[in-house]
């Protein structure tokens, strides 16, 4: 059982980049769920299913398996935070920043965490400093993202300035939760933790919930919705979480983070496979450069070379 490492992170071997694949490729399945159950499903209330049912799914699977949750209620006060960084703050900070702008600018500002990551992890940290390939190897896959987005990601560039903000903060909120995981959790096994933190946001959501809706707001939702909202939470919260955290114990909060960076490129790619949708020129082009930023981060080949 993978647990958060004390000791320093490891290159990322071939594992660590099969599973980082895999999560970019769920995580980007969930904007289909969520597009689906959104039309019917108000979006704070979609968050707190999101991460009730998967909290509940993985202390099922907890009890299933033997592992004890006893780590949890030791670090009570580490779990409310990483509960707030990683899902409440970032979540309400992008859903709030695309009322007032285009999707493609909002995910180039997404794509933004891994830097933001690798400069607090080298303020925080010990182990995780800058480096010339991991600081080309992002910037490079910034802009693969603002190319591949292509025409979307010049869209709400005349909306308010709090909105770019607010976007900018959650990716800021996502690095500090990273790094946040890596020292607080040292030794917590990966569905531990992701079962702590989804417990926690699902006790902070609900007096949210509550307070702003009525509970029949989800009595009249249709069977496909619910599909898309059991799938959003069982695949794309409680299992995503889990190799989320696996990544971040075997290599680091920069190496983590790098997903936001993958995320767009398999959401595109599913919409070529399932929905028929043309690959465009500049799609590749950006594809292209996300992978060329994704080797130089992880050196192998330059350094063969």
């Amino acid at each position: 059982m993978t647990a958060i490492a004390q000791s320093a992170p490891r290159p990322m071997s071939a594992r660590d980049w099969a599973l980082l694949l895999v999560l970019g490729a769920i995580w980007g399945g969930s904007f289909f769920f969520a597009r689906v159950a959104v039309q019917e499903i108000p979006p704070l209330v979609l968050v707190l299913l999101r991460v009730a049912i998967a909290a509940i799914a993985l202390q099922i699977y907890l009890s299933a398996t033997g592992i004890s949750f006893k780590p949890v209620l030791e670090r009570i006060g580490p779990f409310f935070a990483l509960a707030l960084l990683n899902n409440v703050i970032p979540f309400s900070l992008i859903f709030a920043g695309q009322t007032q702008m285009g999707a493609g600018l909002a995910s180039v500002l997404n794509a933004t965490t891994p830097m933001w990551t690798l400069i607090i992890a080298s303020m925080l940290t010990a182990d995780e400093k800058l480096t010339v390939n991991k600081s080309i190897g992002i910037v490079l896959g910034i802009a693969g993202t603002a190319v591949m987005i292509g025409p979307g990601a010049i869209a709400g560039l005349g909306g308010p300035v709090w909105a770019k903000l607010a976007l900018v903060g959650a990716a800021l909120s996502y690095a500090f939760a990273l790094v946040l995981a890596r020292k607080k959790f040292v030794g917590v096994p990966a569905p531990v933790v992701a079962s702590g933190q989804l417990s926690a946001a699902t006790i902070i959501m609900i007096p949210v919930v509550a307070t702003l809706y009525s509970p029949t707001i989800v009595m009249t939702a249709s069977s496909h919705v619910w599909a898309a909202i059991l799938a959003l939470a069982l695949v794309s919260t409680a299992f995503a979480y889990i190799l989320y955290f696996r990544i971040l114990a075997s290599a680091g909060a920069t190496n983590a983070s790098l997903v936001t960076l993958i995320v767009p490129v398999s959401a595109i790619l599913l919409g070529v496979i399932f929905l028929g949708e043309a690959l465009e020129t500049f799609e590749m082009m950006g594809m292209v450069l996300i992978g060329l930023g994704l080797i130089t981060i992880d050196g192998r080949v330059f350094r063969r070379i």
